[in-house]
């Protein structure tokens, strides 16, 4: 895929991921590890608690959409620097068995006054499950190479 700079992105421009399984074993385990609370570990907890079922901790949802979004044809040249997050939601749930893909939008891209060598982007992230409900927006500022 080609690898992008600063200069080649446009405000409203969108880049499509592909999808992800969410799979029941790799809850567990990052939950296990990240954020061991009971209903992101056993389905039993899960169905006792506001979800009704076991799902996916929040921040598990944020890791795999940045896996998503690493592997999207949006490809910084050297990377994706964050450099911040205005804003992050989980408006639903994920569950095992769901299917999450994600849409980068660009807000904002300029080149920096003070580092020419680099851009600054403002973009917009919103991962949707299999039925195309939003189950994680954010909002975040990051840092790509410009052609200098």
């Amino acid at each position: 895929m080609k690898e992008l700079y600063v200069e080649d992105l446009k405000v409203g421009q969108v880049f499509r991921t592909g999808t992800k399984l969410v799979d029941a074993d790799e809850v567990r385990a990052f939950a296990a590890d990240f954020d061991p609370q009971p209903f992101h570990l056993d389905e039993e907890a899960g169905r006792s608690s506001i979800f009704g079922r076991m799902a996916a901790s929040g921040w598990h949802t944020a890791a795999m959409t940045m896996r998503l979004y690493v592997d999207s044809p949006f490809r910084p040249t050297g990377g994706s620097i964050g450099a911040g997050m205005d804003e992050l939601k989980w408006p639903r749930p994920v569950y095992p068995g769901d299917t999450l893909r994600a849409e980068i939008e660009i807000l904002s891209a300029r080149v920096s006054q003070s580092k020419p060598d680099r851009g600054i982007v403002r973009i917009r992230c919103v991962t949707y499950n299999q039925e195309d409900a939003p189950v994680q927006v954010y909002v975040s500022t990051v840092v790509m190479a410009a052609r200098g």
